[in-house]
This record gives C-alpha cells, structure tokens and sequence, in this order.
C-alpha cells in the first residue's frame, strides 16, 4: 500500500484536541459587560486513582468537576476534535438561461426535488454569492488603551482576510508530457487576476507534488516547475504480448466482451506464437491473463488518484470560507470505480465544494493510431478494431469529469485549447450557486444509488447543472455522534446560521509584544433555545464550538463549551430579559484572526453560526 504522509498531517490537523484556557460562565447581563460568575459545585473530589482515569470518557478534561444536582448552570471546556461529516443529502444547483448566464432570483419554492422519481420536501436552503460571504469585522474592545485598532483598521484587515480557498488538482498520473507543458503554461499566466482575499493550494494526483494555500503568487508560480507526468504503471516503450488496453481489459473482465477477448487472443496468435492459429487456447489464456494484469494494474492507478482527490478534498473542507477544487486531467476510465466517484461527489457536496473540472487535452480530434511518439503494434487482422476502442475510450476519458463538476454544481471546460481562460473561469468566484438539502425518507440501508433530478416549477426553458445521485448508507449513523458532527462541520463552513440569535463579540488583553490574550463572549437570547420541564426546571444543553483561524485560513485554536442549564422559573425569568453571556479565552500572537463561533441547542436542535474579524496589533 501506499503511504501518504501527507494524509496524516491534515488528520492530524482535523482531529486536533485543544483545551480551552480559563472560561468562566457569567450571569444575566447586556451584551457589553460582563456579570459575576455563576457559582459552580462547591463539592470537592479527591483526585481520580490511575485506575478510574482509564475508565474517564476521552472526550472530557480529566480534571473536570461533577456538578451537584441542584446546580442550575453548570459549564464544561471539553477537547474539541473538529471534522467534517457526510449527513443529510446536498444538493448543489446551478441554473442558467439560455444565453448562458447565471439565473439569480430564485427562491426555495421555484424548486422541485426527486429522489429516485419521488417528489422530495426541500428542508434546506440557500443561494450563495462573493458579497453573501463577506467578512465582517467582530465588535472588539480591548484593555490595553495603546493597543486599541480603530473600526477602519479592522475593516481593511477584514478584506485581505481568505473567504475563498481554490485547490488546484493536477492529474500528473494520467497526463502526459505535452499535457503537462501546455497546463504548466497556461496556469503561469492565472495568479494575477486572483482577489486579495483568495487562498490557492496546489496538489497533484501522484501526491508527489503539493504547496499548502497561500496568497503568494510568486511561489505558486515558481511551484508550477514541479508539475511532470508521474505515471505508476510504467512508461512508453513497453509492449505487452498480447498488448491490451485498459479500455479492453474492462470490457473483457467486466463486461465479458467475447469480441474483445477474440481480438485480443487473435493479437496473442500474431506475437506469441507467429500466427499459429492451431495455438488459440493458449492465445486465449495469455489474453485472460494480460487483461486482468492491465485492468488490476489500471484500477490501482485509478484508486491512487481518487485517494489524493480526496485527501486534497478533506484539507479544503478544513478551510473557513468558500471552496473550490479545479481539476485538472486528460481524464480516465473509471470502471468499476463509479461508487468511489460518487463517495467523492458526497464528500465534496456536504463540504460546500464546488469542483470545477479542466479537460487538459484541450481540443483534439479522435486518435485512430494512437500515441505517436509510441505507436501500437497491432496486427493487420486486429488493427481496425483496436483503433475503435481507442476512440471510444478517448470519449470514455470524459465521463469522470462531467461527473466531477456537474455533481457539485461546477463547470467542465473541454474541447477548447484556450486553457489559460478555461482556469481563470474555474478559479473565479462563482457568481451564484444553490444549495438545496432534503432527509430521505424510509432510506434502506443498503448502499443502493439514488437518483436525483431538479427542475423548476415554472417551465421556463433554463438549463440545470445538478449532482445525478447519491448512494445509500451502509450504517445507521449514532444520534449523538451525529449531532457533535453537525458542530464540527459547521465550525469550518463560513455560512452565518440565525436559528438561535447570539451576539458575537471579543476583548483582548496584550501580554508582551509576542502574546496575547484573546477572549469570545457568546450573548444569547434565552427566550429562543427550547427547554423542556423536569422536576420542575427547564433544562437544556448549550454546545458552544469556537475555531479562531489565521491569515491563511489554518486553524490555531479552538474549543468546545458544553452548558448544562436546569433553570428555576425566577431565573429563566430573569435571563428571558437579560440574556445569557458565556465567555471563553485563549492565548494568541499578535495578528489578524477570524473567530468562528457555533451554538448547537440540544434540545430544539438549533444551530447559531458567527463570523467575526479581530486585529491584534503587534
């Protein structure tokens, strides 16, 4: 197997666990000044023995106090291991007129949804634009008088902030030379036209090549060297006996084509046994054998190339803001591989991404003989059928990357050798997309595909760019589980959630000129978080996550806050009219940060997201 050590650094990345600092939980107060501390448990516990912090859930601080039970607000830092789920079904939609322009009023109602022909409630929906995903600076006051940034300060920074990160994919497995030349050409000319607020990472197919995002175009460019073909079945100038082609060997394995195993034997015949037709059984068993070597050595290129696809997905996933992934590729074959392409689709679709793919052999006509610079040896007898399924397969290349775009709402940019715009056009800022959500019901787990179609309620004559399908589970997802994965999805989307109204806001203290202390203050409004009647309380659960992230979208620190409330009717009351305000504090370097804030209520099962600028001066 292959070793990507490049995967275990974004999974070390997205499974970080940081503890918050000191975090203290504050009373009914306006949304600026703080309240006396809540008193927590006076009960005092010994130490845990060795024994009984081995049985201690890993998700809990190990110094944590249990709360009496009498306590009506009691609040928890916990680990936060931030990933990102595949839940609900997502729907990336983009729709044009007939002049190819992008249709922008539309609204939920205008949509019809079907999942295998039945007609589906759209339960989830948005449209997305560059403005929409503006950062917008965070209310921030600080305690040092001469550290204090004034709004426009905070404003400028604000803007130079990512809110969009593009990873650009190059397929270096399947390209060949004179591909990789012309992209590596035509991508030099692509980095000045980027916004200040965009971020471009660079991966390669092979995982032999990779740059993390950044806003230095210079060293983009100057990575562009790297980019060759890197092949893992070998190069030209080797010739099989008899020589059979991916495209063959699946239609031989897989699709039991008793017209290419002949051609194939007949091939065997020719170069094995100088066409003594008396040896055909033989010829047929050296075709078996050659077509199952090819299509294995095939599928594992194919495999290889997805994995780095979806490491390179994962690590946008982790980025706060817009995403896109370009692709970049002759295309390939899949074969049997179609579910692994669909299990990308997903993956890319619950993450917001949006891949917009690049066919790198730009315009071409149909290749009967081959490559040129290392022609087929076909004989006389086979020749003409051999040069059909190059054809064929040439055509087949396509399909993946159709898949690819059209099933996360992107673009497919083919059969033009302008690649130069074809890039600019797949880096550029979409500039209007629709996301449309909706739970299955009575879904059978059984890992079947589902199709999908979206049309309009109107019948204006609008063309549809939407995924095809989706496939079922295969396991029941656990409740809970699916609810922490809700959180941590969240935290590195840059989409603002209203379900619950919280006010954002940060203060921080400057330590030295090298530190800082940063801290999050979360007001909410109590009347709209659920509560439900117990023992006479009215009890509810707070997950609060807070991510704070640098100038180049990494994350740097973070946490999650669990508030566990069993309010009497006079404090409920009294919080009804205040509100509630929790504050969280981390240590930080001087810098420009973005702090993302998620408030799940466990009982109503609402979410609340913020997104705030801050500016801590050196």
């Amino acid at each position: 197997m292959p070793q990507f050590p490049f995967a275990r650094r974004v999974l070390s990345f997205l499974t970080m666990t940081v503890l918050f600092g000191s975090c203290s939980l504050l009373h009914a107060q306006n949304s600026s000044a703080p309240a006396p501390a809540a008193p927590r448990s006076a009960t005092a516990q010994a130490p845990p023995t060795q024994e009984e912090n081995g049985k201690q859930d890993a998700t809990k601080s190990p110094n944590a106090q249990q709360p009496a039970e009498n306590s009506e607000l009691v609040s928890q830092d916990s680990p936060a291991t931030f990933k990102v789920r595949v839940n609900l079904v997502l729907v990336r939609v983009v729709v044009r007129d007939n002049q190819g322009k992008v249709v922008t009023n539309l609204r939920r109602e205008d949509f019809q949804l079907f999942d295998n022909r039945k007609p589906q409630a759209i339960t989830y929906f948005s449209s997305e634009t560059p403005e929409s995903q503006a950062l917008r600076p965070a209310t921030t006051v600080t305690a040092n008088e001469e550290s204090a940034v004034t709004p426009e300060e905070v404003q400028t920074a604000a803007k130079k902030l990512p809110q969009r990160f593009v990873g650009v994919m190059f397929d270096d497995v399947h390209m060949s030379m004179q591909d990789t030349t012309v992209v590596r050409d035509a991508a030099t000319r692509l980095f000045g036209a980027l916004a200040p607020s965009d971020r471009v990472a660079m991966f390669s197919a092979s995982g032999q090549f990779h740059l993390q995002f950044t806003a230095d175009h210079d060293q983009l460019a100057k990575s562009l060297y790297s980019l060759v073909p890197r092949p893992t079945t070998g190069g030209a100038g080797f010739h099989d006996c008899p020589e059979v082609t991916y495209y063959q060997a699946d239609l031989i394995q897989n699709k039991s084509d008793s017209q290419a195993l002949a051609i194939a034997a007949e091939d065997a015949v020719q170069c094995a046994f100088n066409g003594d037709e008396t040896k055909i059984a033989q010829a047929n068993q050296m075709a078996q054998s050659a077509s199952m070597r090819v299509l294995t050595l095939g599928d594992q290129e194919t495999e290889y190339a997805y994995r780095h696809i979806e490491e390179a997905i994962k690590q946008l996933s982790a980025m706060p803001g817009q995403r896109v992934m370009v692709f970049v590729s002759p295309g390939f074959i899949p074969s049997t591989l179609w579910l692994e392409t669909s299990d990308l689709i997903d993956r890319a679709s619950h993450a917001g991404i949006v891949i917009n793919t690049i066919d790198a052999r730009g315009l071409y006509t149909d290749d009967l003989l081959g490559d040129i610079a290392d022609p087929p040896r076909d004989s006389p007898r086979t020749s003409g059928f051999k040069s059909t399924y190059r054809v064929a397969a040439q055509m087949a290349q396509d399909q993946v990357l159709e898949q690819l775009a059209y099933g996360t709402g992107g673009t497919f940019f083919h059969n033009r050798n302008d690649l130069d715009e074809g890039l600019r056009e797949a880096v550029a800022a979409p500039p209007l997309s629709y996301l449309l959500g909706f739970s299955p019901q009575n879904l059978k787990v059984d890992g079947r595909f589902h199709g999908l179609k979206v049309s309009l309620t109107s019948k204006q004559k609008y063309s549809i760019q939407a995924r095809n399908g989706y496939y079922a589970p295969k396991t029941i997802p656990n409740p809970v589980e699916a609810a922490k994965q809700e959180i941590r999805e969240a935290i590195f989307s840059q989409e603002e959630l209203h379900d619950v109204p919280v006010d954002l806001q940060t203060q921080f203290f400057k330590k030295d000129a090298t530190s800082a202390r940063l801290s999050v203050l979360t007001h909410f409004d109590v009347k709209s978080i659920h509560f439900r009647k117990e023992a006479g309380r009215n009890a509810d659960i707070l997950t609060i996550a807070t991510a704070i992230f640098d100038d180049n979208g990494n994350f740097v620190t973070g946490g999650e806050k669990t508030v566990q409330m069993k309010l009497l009717d006079t404090t409920y009351n009294r919080l009804s009219r205040s509100g509630l305000t929790l504050k969280s504090s981390y240590d930080v370097k001087p810098g420009t940060y973005m702090v993302r804030l998620v408030v799940r209520d466990g009982e109503g099962s609402q979410m609340a997201a913020r997104n705030g600028a801050v500016v801590i001066p050196n």
